[in-house]
């Protein structure tokens, strides 16, 4: 299992609007739809990758504890699913049902929304204030999943609870995240992953 760590882009940069398919609702999803959110949690994840399961057992939790509090929380699957058919609408659609997600889980078939992102892995993290400026990148908690360490959340509650609070989290103290690569379909490997790999 070879990990990558996520690019961390500067701060306050913007983020980019998108229109995504949910594939449970068959319905199109981008950020307008969260007009007056106090922020928005973009989190790039899939159905296969240890990373992901590793924390799937508490992730989801508090995703929709801050999404109560006013935080728009979208997954976006990126994963070229014809190369991993583990990640193909179907299993996504299977995947949000059984544990009943609050919050859309979309599908990003030609992958610019990842490079747009300039996402690196799975799970991959960006959580922007309420004026869309990137508030904070990096890692959910420093467990993985041989490392022995408890999922807790920790990083990522503590810059949410921050966002609602109005507090800052300095550059410093944000760690990447780090996980499996996406998995870019050919073709269609972006520059920045090599730069950031």
């Amino acid at each position: 299992m070879v990990a990558v760590n996520s690019l961390m882009v500067p701060l306050g940069t913007r983020a980019l609007e998108f229109s995504l398919m949910d594939p449970r609702t068959r319905r199109s999803v981008g950020l307008d739809d969260f007009a007056g959110a106090k922020g928005f949690l973009v989190v790039f994840m899939c159905n296969h990758c240890p990373y992901v399961k590793h924390l799937l057992p508490h992730l989801p939790k508090t995703m929709e504890f801050f999404q109560k509090k006013g935080i728009a929380v979208i997954a976006i699957n990126s994963n070229d699913a014809s190369a991993h058919p583990d990640d193909a609408p179907e299993f996504m659609v299977k995947l949000a049902q059984e544990q009943g997600w609050s919050f859309p889980y979309l599908l990003d078939t030609d992958q610019s929304v990842a490079k747009g992102y300039k996402a690196m892995c799975t799970p991959d993290f960006f959580l922007f204030d309420g004026q869309r400026g990137l508030f904070y990148r990096g890692q959910y908690d420093d467990s993985r999943p041989s490392n022995g360490k408890p999922v807790t959340g920790a990083d990522l509650i503590a810059a949410l609870e921050a966002l609602l609070a109005g507090k800052s989290i300095p550059q410093e103290s944000q760690r990447p995240s780090m996980g499996c690569n996406i998995k870019w379909s050919k073709g269609n490997f972006p520059e920045y992953f090599q730069a950031g790999s």
